[in-house]
């Protein structure tokens, strides 16, 4: 019973101790080939975004971005410096973004003639820095602005291509869910306790398998009287 026990006790060390490993490992490549993150630097992106907040991005190739969309971008070429840049996509290939247009009392930039509502820009100032500008953007590119445009150093800023930046250059699309992180964090967890399990059920086994089997007494060897 004793060496039916042990067994037992190694097979569900080694069974779970991997699957825990195995879960683990698999969370960890599954969320830094799906996912990346970063800590914002500037206020480019408030009101949307403050400098500290942790901005989360699914890779996505950038020809999948649309109007609106915020991305994560890397051109250290541009803005001297490896890490991610964060900006709103404004136009995509083939349009003709242009400010600005005054509605009512207010100015907004367009894309192929249409004023663009954006709800999101800081104190609702669409131009920021009074700095006209018509751009076609060419395929294969996007017209990037900051949320804060008066204090964002984005598609305006530049020369090279009207501004506009690779699609190849595009890290992500920024998201706000919080269901994956959960799920990956969950996932973790699980595989944390079942390494443990694992190891609590190994230990087990050494100590089962080290016990030594009791040896019953010998019985009493009665000699025959000799009369």
């Amino acid at each position: 019973m004793g060496k039916r026990r042990g067994r037992g006790l190694g097979t569900a060390a080694l069974v779970v101790g991997l699957l825990g490993l195995v879960l683990g490992v698999g969370t960890v490549g599954y969320a830094r080939s799906a996912y990346g993150w970063g800590t914002l630097q500037s206020h480019s992106m408030s009101p949307t975004y403050e400098p500290g907040d942790r901005i989360l991005w699914e890779r996505v190739d950038g020809g999948e971005v649309r109007r609106g969309d915020v991305v994560a971008f890397s051109m250290p070429e541009r803005y001297r410096s490896g890490g991610a840049v964060v900006q709103r996509v404004i136009g995509v290939g083939g349009d003709r973004v242009a400010c600005c247009t005054r509605v009512g009392t207010e100015e907004r930039v367009t894309v192929n003639g249409k004023p663009v509502e954006e709800p999101y820009v800081s104190g609702g100032d669409a131009d920021g820095v009074h700095r006209s500008y018509d751009v076609k953007v060419p395929e294969g590119r996007l017209f990037l602005l900051g949320d804060r445009r008066g204090d964002a150093m984005d598609s305006r800023f530049f020369s090279d291509n009207d501004g506009t930046v690779p699609v190849t250059a595009v890290r992500g699309r920024v998201t706000d869910s919080r269901t994956v992180p959960v799920l990956l964090g969950t996932a973790l967890l699980l595989a944390a306790v079942l390494v443990l399990t694992g190891i609590g059920l190994g230990i087990g086994f050494l100590a089962v398998r080290g016990r030594k089997t009791p040896v019953p007494p010998a019985p009493w060897t009665v000699r025959p009287t000799q009369g």
